[in-house]
């Protein structure tokens, strides 16, 4: 019995069966349960990852199915050296890295490209990488802590599909169908992804409703091959800053974590679109040229009753109501690589030569700015003293910033024999930014300027399953500031020495170790002046640490993902934080989550249960260490049952935060007054089908 879409659709594919679509060379397997093999050729390689003189972390498909991942930081938390850090209300994906990044830093790639996406996973995500350490050699404009990768899923010449529905213990749920396949009688293959979700926000207001559209569409030529994508995402979510600290009683305010301190009118509405091309074209069995493009967008509106000032001895909260109308971001990214492998000086050379052009605009029209008022006391919660407004402040709209950069690259891994690899690279990188805001428009930034970046590694394989390595690397990233003036200032640059070892073990488990230590310098960072974001230099950030991750097959029914980092991340140089903790970066991070699979039971059907813990240290919740968020350790735990009939069914539960610990993921750092409680318990069901 099939319906709708999914009888049409396995009708197509039964019709399609007959079509030859030619050739293709592949490169290896990608993953292999919890255990990856390779990281994608998005990251500018098809090595193995013993080959990489980097650490390169990966979450893999089956990972994500089973943790039943939401949103990166579901993910990110299988990572060793990971936090969150200011999301901008719960708006947009920020994570901290070894000790540095910000949201919105260029640091989150969709396929080894820099996009404007608000939130990058959804359901086109198929996995998630993770390259630690600069990579301004590779990826252009970076912190030193690394680069996330989201790699989303592409058109296949088998036809299947999957839909599923779920249901929140919030209340509501969420869709979602995945059809791939050739088209009968060409070389073109197709995928279509559509997904939406609406439910309740776990608050004691606020719903979170998203909807997604993706088609993509492949040629497969006898030497090439181009994909075209489409994802456009709809989104109106809550703008939830938390809630204030009280430094001088040394914890949060005496109020439910359920109550807000907001008003219902907190919300973020908006829609972002992501257009991508990729061709790939085999000059050779040795040699080929590929090009990508992608343009992305986001558009949104938000309002919000901001937190300013309280009263301990009242528990009075005064705020101020502040919107943002037609905020408008673009990106553009382009780029075209030639890799290939040569014998010179009768050694082996895998080479990497390309360019790289990158346009980055950001324009945030009126900025509503509304007088402060006493309009709530946690005593005596109430909401609707206050409504949205429209006083346009001049001098705080028509934010604008603008980036262009252009570069070129080149890397070469030598193997020198069949132990040793040296691998040497660099980019020299222009760049041109301007940025200011104002009516009349006021320029605080106009720089420009270009940067060689080199880096350099090598990898000694002890034996084929055990390699160590060593790494130098540099990485640059341009200041800027819409709020205040700052002149020419030199980029912030990083150097950081990295050494390490991996292991793939018997029964396909892969481990690595790594131990590195950052120097950062010409650190901008943010503070809170009388409720405007001001833009600061602060010298010169060292992090120091080490980072242990594991992931793979134990036996042939249990299978494991685990990560420790400790991660020393101070300010070195500065006249006003010298010696203080970075905000939001804790010392000690660790998860670990392991699943049995119990295989096929005596009915023929499939069960599996998982079960993991993920939890960080505390960690300075603002710039002058004031206080502290504190540590805390989440359970979470899987179970999920598969009817093996004609088209498997999977009936999945997923439960978080299992034993309902209170704790807070983030801060803003720049202030006291916006502090995230992480989810409490609840609970996710599920049933999907494949065809």
């Amino acid at each position: 019995m099939c319906l709708g879409v999914l009888c049409a659709a396995s009708a197509f594919a039964q019709a399609s069966q007959p079509a030859s679509l030619g050739t293709i060379t592949v490169t290896g397997q990608a993953e292999s349960g919890y255990q990856p093999l390779r990281a994608s050729p998005a990251m500018r390689t098809d090595a193995p990852l013993l080959d990489i003189p980097q650490a390169v972390n990966v979450v893999t498909e089956t990972v994500i199915r089973d943790q039943a991942a939401r949103s990166l930081d579901d993910v990110l938390g299988n990572i060793s050296g990971i936090t969150q850090t200011n999301t901008l209300g719960g708006t947009q994906d920020a994570f901290i890295r070894r000790g540095f990044g910000q949201n919105r830093d260029n640091a989150i790639l969709t396929n080894g490209m820099k996009t404007v996406l608000p939130r990058s996973f959804n359901a086109t995500t198929q996995r998630v990488e993770v390259m630690k350490g600069p990579a301004s050699t590779l990826f252009g404009i970076q912190d030193p802590g690394g680069a996330i990768n989201v790699v989303t899923k592409r058109p296949e010449r088998v036809f299947s599909g999957e839909a599923s529905v779920g249901a929140s213990s919030f209340g509501g749920g969420n869709g979602m169908v995945d059809v791939t396949g050739p088209i009968a009688g060409t070389s073109l293959a197709y995928r279509l992804i559509g997904s939406h979700n609406n439910t309740e926000y776990w608050r004691n207001f606020g719903r979170n409703k998203e909807w997604l559209f993706s088609p993509s569409l492949s040629w497969f030529g006898e030497r090439t091959v181009v994909t075209a994508s489409y994802m456009r995402q709809g989104y109106s979510i809550p703008f939830d800053r938390g809630t204030i600290w009280d430094i001088d009683a040394g914890g949060p305010i005496p109020l439910d974590r359920k109550i807000r301190l907001d008003e219902p009118f907190n919300v973020t509405d908006g829609h972002s679109a992501l257009t991508t091309l990729n061709v790939s074209h085999e000059l050779s069995p040795d040699w080929r040229v590929t090009f990508d493009y992608s343009y992305s967008t986001d558009d949104y509106t938000d309002n919000q009753a901001r937190v300013m000032a309280y009263n301990a001895a009242t528990g009075a909260v005064t705020r101020r109501v502040d919107a943002t109308r037609g905020s408008s971001m673009i990106g553009h990214a382009a780029r075209l690589d030639l890799t290939g492998t040569a014998r010179l000086g009768g050694m082996k050379h895998d080479l990497l030569m390309g360019a790289e052009y990158d346009y980055h605009r950001t324009l945030r029209s009126d900025m509503i700015r509304c007088p402060q008022a006493v309009s709530f006391n946690i005593n005596r919660p109430a909401y609707g003293s206050v409504q949205t407004c429209n006083r346009v402040v001049a001098t705080d709209s028509d934010q604008y910033e603008r980036l262009r950069s252009p570069s070129v690259y080149f890397q070469d891994a030598i193997h020198l024999n069949d132990q040793w690899i040296v691998v040497a690279g660099a980019r020299y990188q222009q760049y041109k930014q301007i940025s200011g805001r104002g009516r009349p428009f006021v320029l605080n930034t106009d720089t420009s300027g270009s940067k060689f970046v080199p880096r350099v590694g090598a990898v000694y394989k002890a034996t084929p399953s055990t390699s160590f390595y060593a790494n130098v690397a540099k990485s640059f990233r341009p200041q800027s500031s819409f709020s205040s003036y700052m002149g020419n200032l030199p980029p912030e640059e990083g150097l950081t020495y990295e050494v390490g070892a991996k292991w793939e073990m018997a029964r396909g488990l892969t481990a690595n170790l790594a131990v590195y230590t950052a120097d950062k310098e010409n650190v901008t960072y943010f503070e809170n002046v009388n409720g405007v974001i001001e833009t600061r230099a602060a010298g010169k950030v060292r992090s120091r640490g080490v980072e242990m991750d594991v992931s793979g097959r134990l036996t042939d029914q249990w299978s494991v993902i685990a990560s420790y980092a400790f991660t020393d991340a101070v300010v070195k140089e500065d006249p006003d934080y010298s010696g203080k903790q970075l905000a939001n970066v804790a010392r000690h991070t660790a998860s670990l989550f392991a699943m049995y699979d119990f295989g096929v039971l005596d009915n023929g059907n499939g069960f599996k249960l998982g079960a993991g813990v993920r939890g960080v240290s505390k960690r300075p919740g603002i710039n002058d260490n004031s206080y502290f968020l504190p540590g805390y350790g989440v359970v979470d735990a899987m179970a999920a049952y598969t009817f093996n009939t004609r088209n498997p069914v999977t009936v999945q539960l997923n439960l978080r935060n299992l034993f309902d610990r209170t704790y807070f993921s983030s801060s803003l750092g720049s202030s006291r007054y916006g502090n995230a409680y992480g989810e409490p318990f609840n609970a996710t069901l599920s049933a999907s089908v494949r065809f």
